[in-house]
């Protein structure tokens, strides 16, 4: 992620998915970036000073209400594409 955007990424991850913030280590916490798990889901975060999105990678989530999702992202102001 771009460096400074730890705050987005806990409003997304801990905030609307509900997935909660783990510590990193202290010797990787002092790069930046933030750690999310819930049980076997595990989301480490980087920060990257020269960040530019993948186009052809994303993470991919299973989640067991996808129109409730979709909803719930649209509240948010998150874009969806069904694909």
């Amino acid at each position: 992620m771009p460096s400074g955007g730890e705050t987005q990424a806990r409003a997304f991850y801990s905030g609307l998915l509900g997935v909660r913030e783990i510590a990193k280590p202290p010797n990787l916490a002092k790069r930046g970036g933030c750690w999310f798990a819930s049980g076997t889901l595990k989301i480490h975060l980087s920060v990257e000073s020269d960040f530019r999105a993948a186009r052809k990678t994303h993470p991919a989530l299973l989640v067991e209400d996808l129109r409730g999702f979709e909803k719930a992202l649209a509240e948010a102001g998150c874009a969806t594409r069904r694909d």
